[in-house]
C-alpha cells in the first residue's frame, strides 16, 4: 500500500484558517465581551432553526431504524464487524462526549437549581425536581441524533458505495459532481473550522476543571501554570494515541476508560444516597418523557428569560459542530454494522450512558443541595463550576482515592475524544486514491499538536472561552450540510434497495 499523502486544497487552507482564527481571538481587544454579544445575537435569531432541525432529525432516525432499510449493512453481507460490540460502543461514546460529560453531569443541575426554566422559582423544590431533567435532555436522544445523521451517510458512502474518501463531501452525493470540486472543499473546510471550535469549547470547560481538582489533590491553588502543565500532558497523551492509530491507541484508551467510568459510577451510587438517586432518576425520566415535545420547541418568546437560547440552542450548536467529525469517526469503525445497529448505538446506548452520569452525579448534587449538606448554588455563584465539582467529589467517602481516579478518567476520556478528532482532521486532509488511505501517523500527530498549540495560545491570553463563538457560527451552515447528508443517503438507499414489485 502506497503512502498516504495530504490533500493540499484542504490541508493548507484549513491550517491557515485555524491559525488566522486563533490569532484574531488572541489579539482582538475585548474579545470576551464581543464574543458574548455575538453569541447572544445568533442564538436568539436562529433558535427556531436549531430546535426545529434537531427534532426533525430525531424523528427521521426513529423512522429509518424501523423501516425496511434498518437491516442494510455497511459493507458486504458477509462482512464481520472490525471491533467487538463493547469496544465499538466504548469508542463511539468516548469520542462523542470526551470529559465534558463529567463536568456537566455535576455542574449543570446546580445551574438549573438557581436558574430554572419555564418561569419556575429559583432554589425552590420544583427547581430541584427539574435540575437533572434538563441535563438528560441536553445529553440525550436529540443530541445523539445529530451525531447519527452524518455517521449513516458517511458510513454508507464509505463501506457500501466504496468511496475512496473519508471526508464530509464524499457523503454529499445529492449535489452531484460538485461535491468533488470547490463546493466539496468548502464543505470540508467548514467542518474543519467547526471541529476546531468545538474542541476549543470542550477544552475551555475541562482544562480549568482538571486543574482545580489537581490543585485540591496537591493542596495548591489553581493557576495558569497548572493549567498549562495539564494541557501539555493532555496533548502528549492524545498525540501519542493518535500516532498509534485506532487499534493500538484509541481502542485501548476507550476500553480502559469505559471500565473505570462504570466502576466509579457504581461506587458513587452505592456510597451515596442510593435510594434517593434511583428515585430521583425515575422521576426525572418521567418528566423528560412527559415534556419532551415542549422542551424540544421551547423558545420562551414572551417571558424572554433567555434559558432556551443560553442552554438548549447553544448545546445543539455545539453538538452540531461535533456531528460531522463523529460521523467520520463512527463511519470508520462501523464496518459490518447495520443502519439499525448504528442508530440504536447512538440514540440508545449514547443517551443511556449520559443518563447514568446525570442520574448518579447530578442526583447526588441535588441531594446535597436539597438536604442542606452543601450549598452548591452558593459555591457556584462565588467560586465557579470547577469548585462545585471539587466540593461534590470531596464529600464522597474515600475522597483521597476518588479525586485522583476522577482526574485520571477525565484526562483519558478527553484524550480519547481529542485523538479521534486529530485522526478525523487528518483523514479529511488526506489525498484521494483508488482505496482509502489511512492518515499517515505523522499527519495524525501533526493535527494533535496543532490543536494543543492552539488551545495553549488561547489559554495564556485568557481567551479560551471565546472560541465557543466559532462553534455557533459554523453550526448554522453545518445544519444545511446535515440535510444534504439526509437527501444523499435516501437517494442511495432508494437506488440500491428499490421496492420489489408485488406479484
Amino acid at each position: 500500500m502506497r503512502k498516504a499523502r495530504i490533500e493540499p486544497g484542504i490541508f493548507w487552507p484549513g491550517l491557515v484558517s485555524v491559525i488566522t482564527v486563533t490569532a484574531i481571538l488572541i489579539t482582538l481587544p475585548n474579545a470576551e465581551n464581543k464574543a458574548a454579544s455575538l453569541l447572544a445575537a445568533i442564538t436568539h435569531s436562529f433558535d427556531w432553526l436549531f430546535l426545529g432541525s434537531v427534532f426533525a432529525m430525531f424523528i427521521l432516525l426513529l423512522w429509518l431504524a424501523f423501516s425496511r432499510y434498518g437491516k442494510v449493512k455497511f459493507g458486504a453481507p458477509d462482512d464481520a464487524p472490525d471491533f467487538s460490540t463493547f469496544s465499538w460502543i466504548a469508542m463511539l461514546f468516548n469520542a462523542g462526549i470526551g470529559s465534558s460529560l463529567f463536568y456537566w453531569a455535576m455542574a449543570e443541575p446546580v445551574y438549573y437549581i438557581s436558574g430554572p426554566p419555564f418561569g419556575i422559582a429559583p432554589n425552590s423544590g420544583e427547581s430541584l425536581e427539574w435540575a437533572v431533567v434538563y441535563g438528560m435532555f441536553h445529553w440525550g436522544f436529540s443530541a445523539w441524533g445529530t451525531y447519527a445523521i452524518p455517521a449513516l451517510a458517511i458510513a454508507y458512502s464509505f463501506h457500501v458505495r466504496k468511496s475512496a474518501l473519508l471526508r464530509p463531501s464524499s457523503a454529499c452525493g445529492h449535489i452531484g459532481q460538485r461535491a468533488g470540486g470547490w463546493v466539496g472543499k468548502i464543505i470540508d473546510l467548514t467542518i474543519v473550522i467547526g471541529l476546531v471550535g468545538g474542541i476549543g469549547t470542550a477544552l475551555g470547560v475541562n482544562v480549568p476543571m482538571v486543574s482545580t481538582l489537581v490543585g485540591k489533590m496537591l493542596d495548591r491553588p489553581d493557576s495558569l501554570q497548572m493549567q498549562i502543565i495539564i494541557l501539555v500532558i493532555w496533548t502528549a497523551l492524545f498525540g501519542t494515541s493518535a500516532y498509534l492509530g485506532l487499534r493500538r491507541g484509541i481502542k485501548k484508551l476507550s476500553d480502559f476508560n469505559a471500565i473505570t467510568s462504570i466502576a466509579l459510577l457504581f461506587f458513587v451510587l452505592l456510597a451515596g444516597p442510593t435510594l434517593f438517586i434511583l428515585s430521583n432518576f425515575t422521576n426525572s425520566m418521567g418528566l423528560l418523557l412527559n415534556n419532551f415535545p415542549r422542551m424540544s420547541f421551547y423558545t420562551d418568546p414572551i417571558l424572554k428569560s433567555g434559558f432556551p437560547q443560553n442552554w438548549t440552542v447553544f448545546y445543539w450548536a455545539w453538538w452540531i459542530t461535533w456531528a460531522v467529525y463523529m460521523g467520520l469517526f463512527v463511519a470508520r469503525i462501523s464496518k459490518g454494522r447495520t443502519i439499525r445497529e448504528l442508530i440504536c448505538a447512538e440514540l440508545v446506548c449514547g443517551s443511556l450512558g449520559c443518563f447514568a452520569y446525570f442520574a448518579v452525579f447530578g442526583g447526588y448534587a441535588v441531594y446535597l443541595e436539597g438536604q442542606g449538606a452543601l450549598s452548591l448554588t452558593k459555591i457556584l455563584e462565588q467560586q465557579g463550576a470547577a469548585e462545585v465539582i471539587a466540593a461534590i467529589l470531596s464529600s464522597l467517602p474515600a475522597a483521597g482515592l476518588i479525586l485522583p481516579l476522577f482526574v485520571l478518567i477525565c484526562i483519558i476520556s478527553q484524550a480519547t475524544g481529542l485523538d479521534a478528532a486529530a485522526y478525523t482532521l487528518a483523514a479529511i486532509c488526506t489525498r484521494q486514491s483508488d482505496h482509502f488511505d489511512e492518515p499517515a501517523p505523522w499527519h495524525r500527530l501533526f493535527w494533535a499538536l496543532v490543536l494543543g498549540t492552539m488551545a495553549l495560545g488561547l489559554l495564556v491570553v485568557g481567551g479560551l472561552r471565546v472560541v465557543q463563538l466559532s462553534s455557533v457560527i459554523t453550526a448554522v451552515p453545518i445544519i444545511f450540510i446535515l440535510f444534504i447528508f439526509i437527501f444523499s443517503l435516501f437517494k442511495w438507499l432508494r437506488e440500491d434497495h428499490p421496492l420489489k414489485p408485488r406479484n
